[in-house]
């Protein structure tokens, strides 16, 4: 069609094509949207505030970027409408008029499904395809019959067999600061209006399981909110084992219920109130007949909240559950992000199955919570055992029982002083090559470990301890002044304390959401207890320089990433593999060893520790083991993208800026910086690494290929203030890389400043463009062999 003149013709707020004959298949998808899917919407009734145009509802999942990241593509909906604004109720994808009219309605229905909306939509301008979710019924609809936002609602009426006393609590808006303007995540989103849903149909137990750093006190609070303002639910009660679970739900989430909320203490109760905050031990005392919670009725909370409920609500015979069965009328949510089932403790046993869902690995994929990477140290005593000679005496004079002892016994049964200090120095050669300020958790078997754990680290770090003695603070149940630290350590504009070791005490509900560094010193058998310490890195803040956290692992701990029941997407991972020192046993030895008193432990001061392994492991995008060895599966992927060592180096002098091969390779799961400190060669450049990895090509160092240039007498084209530069900018290759040439910034610093300023060097090339030209070709000669 060669007539283009846009003549269109609007019927019933529809626009149709002129009789001139516009040609479909030039229009854009932008182009269909704006003049026929958007005007069918909005001529049924959906107003401008009902309809999300573009709606991204995730973060885009972060990617690891040296010791920083950058996040991937936002998962975006064309059209999210919403019956009213806390009530999402369709998705509609828009494609061209080059597609077909269903074309869109998989990837429609797929984020109906993530965002657990009932109706999906497709449209291509000319006609719609849906499909109601409610009843599995897909069918064609004009562009003139696309359903009103009442027709949809009460379509979803009708399917839950909602009444209109029901319709008004699930409706209540969410609470919305407008200073903040915090509203719920999609996920958040879902929980609370599953549970709200549930709640006004008359479920009374209802489980929640969202994973640690995704907002489950945020939730908790939406959920709290809604019920409370509609009237129906009028005294709450908020439970959880710790006070700084308490104390960080009432000053941040639960904030807006100040005027109306108390927290119980010294088992004194007010019935004044309406939200109530507790510790389980605030209600019971067991030296008493009548119960601190006993001075309640048995109907006095119509709602109850269960923080971290894996834990004793979950337990029949718990102080916890006698609570809750006290309570039993009113509604009671578990919320966790590790429920648990064994023979004693069951959270479904009690609350059911989960209502919702929300896993780390959705949390990672999303781009809400940190990916992580694993570094796995094997030491030798750890992978082979150890067992002293026969009649060896400890350093407190007790002769030691003469078997094989290995991670299960180490600062349990037994303490080797030189593992503990090989530890430490392992953690700050760590901190010392990526950022000696990262907030850093050292998990360890209990809390003389973690004394000793903590005077270790001192010995290492002695300059930064000399600046600060908060450096490096032991946090642990019984240590009054390091609990005192424990504000400062998780507050984001506190440096101090930066390193801290613990055994239980920081393992669940303490929400750093700074940490960069997990070290697990300590054997965790339960997978609720890992789930839960893991969980301690998992909040993202990227305004501080956190787009991702690493887990450090000395015992093996971390082998239950394979187990089915972690989700989590391990990123690439600088790990070590050995198995060894398996057991607890080993031979017997004879029986005349000291016996040692509970609590004792043999101390052993003239053995020493070797780190005899450290092997990179990969996982792809679901978290399976790809390899046991980087090198070959980065080599596998450079190959494939480049083909050969000819299409490489073509490829890599005719790009402009280098940094784009970096971001090509990362998006690809290739991390030249983990592969770097695999070959251990910290002054090789990317070009040579690459090569040297894929197409095994001798690598030369930076400052060789420097030399080289000046050999060449590449230089001696140019004359004064201009050769003086280009000599300045090979010196800085060879001490920076080839990055920092890819821009003129660095005139501005020095040795360069010294020449004047970047107009006044510009003209000793004859300017700007023969300056770039001069840089340009000078990066292409550095790569000449």
């Amino acid at each position: 069609m060669k007539n283009k003149s846009n003549h269109y013709t609007r019927i019933d707020g529809l626009v149709f094509m002129g009789s001139d004959g516009l040609d479909f298949g030039k229009l854009t998808e932008e182009d269909v949207k704006y003049q026929y899917i958007t005007p069918a919407i909005e001529n049924v009734g959906w107003s401008k505030e009902q309809l999300k145009f573009e709606f991204a509802f995730t973060d885009g999942r972060v990617r690891i970027k040296g010791k920083g990241g950058f996040r991937g593509a936002k998962k975006r909906a064309d059209y999210l409408l919403l019956y009213k604004p806390n009530f999402p109720i369709a998705v509609v994808e828009a494609k061209d008029m080059n597609h077909a009219f269903d074309d869109g309605i998989q990837q429609a229905l797929g984020y109906a499904k993530t965002l657990d909306v009932p109706f999906a939509y497709s449209s291509n301008g000319k006609s719609f395809m849906e499909h109601n979710r409610l009843t599995g019924e897909v069918k064609e609809l004009a562009m003139s019959e696309f359903p009103s936002p009442e027709e949809l609602w009460q379509r979803y009426v009708d399917s839950k067999n909602i009444t209109p006393g029901q319709t008004e609590i699930i409706t209540e808006p969410f609470y919305y600061d407008a200073v903040s303007k915090k509203e719920p995540r999609y996920y958040q989103r879902i929980a609370i209006n599953r549970t709200i849903e549930a709640i006004a149909q008359g479920k009374n137990r209802i489980l929640l399981v969202m994973a640690t750093g995704t907002g489950k006190t945020f939730t908790a609070f939406q959920i709290a909110y809604k019920l409370w303002n509609t009237g129906m639910k009028k005294k709450i009660l908020y439970l959880a084992d710790r006070n700084i679970l308490i104390d960080q739900t009432m000053q941040q989430d639960f904030k807006p219920f100040e005027k109306v909320m108390t927290k119980v203490g010294d088992k004194k109760l007010d019935s004044s109130y309406e939200i109530y905050f507790s510790l389980y031990h605030q209600l019971v005392n067991n030296n008493a007949e009548k119960q601190p919670y006993q001075e309640f009725s048995p109907d006095f909370f119509d709602l109850i909240i269960v923080d971290e409920c894996h834990r004793g609500s979950a337990k029949e015979d718990s102080q916890w559950r006698r609570i809750l069965e006290y309570f039993r009328s009113a509604t009671q949510i578990g919320m966790t992000a590790t429920p648990k089932e064994d023979k004693e403790v069951s959270t479904t046993g009690y609350f059911g199955e989960p209502l919702y869902i929300y896993s780390l690995k959705e949390g990672i994929n999303d781009g809400f919570l940190a990916p992580y990477r694993v570094k796995r140290i094997g030491l030798d005593v750890d992978l082979d055992g150890y067992r002293p000679e026969k009649g060896k005496i400890d350093a407190n004079g007790k002769l030691i029982e003469d078997r094989e002892y290995n991670t299960t016994d180490y600062d349990r049964k037994i303490v080797i002083d030189d593992r503990t200090q090989v530890v430490a120095k392992k953690i700050t050669e760590y901190l010392k090559r990526t950022d000696r300020y990262a907030k850093t958790i050292v998990f360890c078997v209990d809390q003389e470990h973690a004394l000793r754990m903590r005077f270790a680290l001192i010995k290492e770090n002695q300059d930064l301890v000399a600046e600060n003695d908060r450096y490096i603070m032991r946090i642990t149940s019984d240590d009054v002044e390091g609990k005192k630290q424990l504000d400062y350590f998780i507050d984001t504009d506190e440096k101090y304390p930066t390193i801290v070791t613990t055994s239980e005490l920081l393992s669940t509900g303490v929400d750093c959401k700074t940490c960069k560094l997990i070290v697990l010193d300590n054997n965790i058998e339960s997978m609720t207890k890992f789930k839960q310490i893991i969980g301690r890195g998992t909040r993202l803040r990227t305004d501080y320089g956190k787009y991702y956290f690493t887990i450090m692992d000395f015992r093996g701990s971390t082998k239950k990433f394979a187990d089915p029941d972690f989700d989590g997407i391990p990123e690439p991972d600088e790990s070590s593999g050995r198995r060894g020192g398996g057991g607890s046993g080993g031979r017997p030895g004879g029986t005349d060893e000291t016996p040692l008193a509970p609590g004792e432990k043999y101390r052993v001061s003239d053995v020493k520790v070797h780190t005899i392994l450290e092997k990179n492991l990969c996982f792809d995008e679901e978290g399976n083991l790809i390899t046991e060895n980087l090198i070959s599966f980065s080599k596998n992927n450079i190959i494939n993208e480049y083909k050969s060592l000819e299409r490489f180096i073509h490829y890599w002098n005719e790009i402009e800026k280098k940094e784009a091969i970096r971001d090509e390779l990362y998006e690809h799961d290739i991390f030249l910086d983990e592969l770097r400190e695999e070959v251990g060669k910290d002054d090789m450049d990317d070009f040579d690494l690459i090569c040297h990895i894929a197409f095994d090509k001798k690598p030369l160092t930076r400052a060789e290929r420097a030399n080289n240039v000046k050999k060449r007498d590449y230089l001696n084209k140019y004359e004064g203030v201009a050769r003086k530069v280009l000599e300045g900018l090979l010196d800085k290759y060879a001490t920076d890389g080839i990055t920092d040439l890819e821009t003129l910034n660095f005139l501005e610093n020095d040795p360069f400043r010294q020449y004047g300023s970047p107009m006044k060097i510009s003209k000793e090339f004859g300017g700007r463009t023969q300056l770039e030209k001069a840089i340009h070709d000078l990066q292409k000669e550095i790569y000449v062999d």
